[in-house]
């Protein structure tokens, strides 16, 4: 090989180390992170609800055979099934929540 080869291909090589040593690196982005801790669902995204509403939010979450029980005061409780079971709901009126759910017995 010749010299004018040789330093040719050295001064390819030494152009392109370059460049690829002065080129940007992409950094990766700061990870963030929402933590919402909350209990129960919300079902009317934070609005009152009446007594009705209350009935039909449950059925769109699965429970059937929905019975008003007690519309009175802060809390509103219905009685349900769903998969089978007996359940007795309490939903907050201020927001829609669902604050308590137990089951009453197996099979109804």
């Amino acid at each position: 090989m010749s010299l004018k080869a040789i330093l040719g291909s050295s001064l390819l090589s030494c152009a392109l180390a370059l460049v690829v040593f002065v080129s940007p690196v992409a950094l990766p982005q700061e990870a963030s992170a929402q933590i919402i801790i909350g209990s129960g669902s919300s079902l009317n995204h934070g609005r009152p609800i009446t007594c009705p509403q209350g009935a039909r939010l449950l059925r769109t979450r699965g429970f059937r055979d929905v019975i008003r029980d007690n519309c009175r005061g802060r809390y509103f409780t219905y009685r349900a099934i769903r998969n089978g079971n007996r359940y007795e709901i309490g939903v907050r009126q201020r927001d829609g929540r669902i604050v308590d759910v137990r089951r009453t017995s197996r099979r109804w």
